[in-house]
């Protein structure tokens, strides 16, 4: 798995977050389908049926901002011994039939904390995604091609949102 932008990219499928464990919610992005998970949750739609997904709630700041909080959660942990969950973000998928449908989702990156860039790509990405000018199978043939775990730099990872924001329909 990796994690670029707003993503979690496996071989089979993205999630809008992390990876939902156990009962935990989420929102998985297939080939042929989006789907919210967790407990009681258990709803999908094709991607036809999809008007749009956003995002509510995520934490975003500056690099610096970023690196300043991070640093201080550690020092926290370190103090107390009391770590945290990663932060929830809302994700709302809209659709013709159900209306708009929201769905907790855990960040997937250190800290919870994403840069400007990377937010604004992703919620670029995400409607890419949905009106089917970047096909979700371009995310995970990256993903596949990409060495066992090898996480990408933040440079590599902003240069594919880059990448999949801008690539011709």
């Amino acid at each position: 798995m990796a994690m670029v932008g707003l993503f979690w990219i496996t071989e089979d499928h993205v999630y809008v977050g992390a990876a939902p464990t156990g009962t935990a919610s989420g929102v998985r992005l297939a080939k042929d389908r989006v789907e919210i998970l967790g407990l009681g949750q258990g709803r999908s739609w094709g991607w036809d049926e999809v008007r749009g997904i956003d995002v509510r709630d995520v934490a975003v700041r500056s690099t610096a901002r970023r690196l300043a909080s991070m640093a201080f959660d550690s020092l926290v942990v370190l103090v107390t011994g009391d770590g945290e969950q990663p932060p929830a973000f809302t994700v709302r998928v809209e659709t013709g039939a159900d209306g708009t449908v929201e769905a907790d989702a855990l960040a997937a990156v250190p800290g919870g904390i994403h840069t400007p860039d990377e937010y604004d790509l992703s919620r670029t990405l995400l409607t890419r995604l949905v009106d089917g000018s970047t096909p979700v199978e371009d995310l995970l043939i990256w993903r596949r091609d990409e060495p066992g775990d090898a996480a990408p730099t933040r440079d590599e990872r902003l240069a594919l949102l880059r990448r999949w924001t801008t690539a011709p329909a």
